[in-house]
């Protein structure tokens, strides 16, 4: 059985749909909450409900009770916890969401991993810990000690919690640090999904720091590839690794997970407009604080692991968006 948190959101929605068509059974927990439209959720939702082997819990992480409870009554193999306060601008209104649920929510979840001595534990990290970072491709053995945004600096604090819960408890942990995740039920918040909402009803975008940016898209179905890689695998944590300076022979991991081939700003939007065939309107803006100016991922050691192979380009994903987009708001 296959714990996954966050189970309403984007990422969580595409994975726990691969994992049931594959025959897995899964327990979903989410709260639910309004960060963005929740009828969003309640769609994604209502199609993972149509399978007999998903378990749905509406549940906040913070109720260590009724969490307890589920672990308890349950016999959970897996984890992977998806769940959090997601978004770098929103951290600059409303940081105490981001402690609760990032910080809190996630040491309720991995204690419940170290009470039922669950097999593997899966995380999500994000490529936020970099923070302003200048060398690239970022590397998982960069130091990442300086996140520019609350966000990033709760997701930095996961992945130094699982390590000493790896160490000191033996719980096979592995982070996965996420570069900009796109694709048909996307998140309302994020760039793709605000260009072309905005393009459609001929409204201006606001494009930061000039469009002087780059980030490395990487399309959702990537994204689950990889993630049910190293959930399949009999990855071996015998090795000692190096992070930063020193070295840990506890049993675990980080990966960046992304596409490895970063898009400039502009070259996305103008994709964006050829696939609409419509011009966008733009509103240049100076770079908004947490920002950063391009991110690029390493992903050598997932393709040597796990044989990681993103392949879906940048225009074919746009356009599988775009035609999701029309169809799932009747356009």
């Amino acid at each position: 059985m296959i714990l996954i948190t966050g189970v309403a959101g984007f990422i969580g929605f595409h994975l726990t749909k691969k994992l049931l068509e594959s025959g897995n059974a899964v327990i979903g927990y989410d709260n639910v909450n309004d960060y963005y439209d929740q009828q969003l959720k309640e769609d994604r939702l209502s199609i993972l409900n149509k399978y007999k082997s998903f378990i749905f819990h509406r549940n906040d992480l913070l109720d260590i009770n009724t969490l307890n409870s589920v672990f308890k009554n349950n016999n959970i193999t897996n984890v992977i916890h998806l769940a959090a306060q997601a978004g770098v601008r929103y951290s600059l209104t409303n940081p105490k969401a981001y402690i609760d649920s990032n910080i809190y929510g996630f040491l309720n979840i991995i204690e419940q991993c170290r009470d039922f001595e669950i097999d593997k534990f899966i995380y999500a990290s994000s490529s936020s810990v970099y923070g302003m970072n200048k060398k690239t491709p970022f590397l998982t053995s960069d130091h990442v000690d300086h996140p520019v945004s609350l966000y990033g600096a709760s997701k930095r604090s996961n992945e130094l919690i699982a390590h000493s819960y790896s160490y000191l408890y033996d719980i096979k942990s592995i982070g996965l640090r996420f570069f900009t995740v796109y694709g048909p039920f996307g998140r309302p918040d994020m760039a793709l999904f605000l260009f072309t909402k905005s393009i459609l009803n001929n409204k201006k975008i606001d494009v930061y720091n000039n469009g002087q940016m780059k980030r490395d898209f990487t399309y959702i179905d990537d994204i689950i590839n990889g993630i049910v890689a190293i959930l399949n695998s009999d990855f071996e944590f015998n090795k000692p690794i190096k992070i930063d300076s020193s070295t840990s022979s506890a049993p675990y991991r980080i990966f960046n997970i992304g596409n490895n081939a970063p898009v400039n700003l502009m070259d996305f939007i103008a994709e964006i407009e050829n696939q609409l065939g419509l011009k966008a309107k733009i509103n240049f803006m100076p770079l908004q604080p947490g920002d950063v100016l391009e991110s690029h991922a390493d992903v050598d050691d997932l393709i040597k692991n796990f044989n990681y192979r993103p392949s879906t380009s940048i225009r074919r994903g746009i356009e599988k968006f775009i035609n999701w987009y029309k169809e799932y708001y009747k356009i």
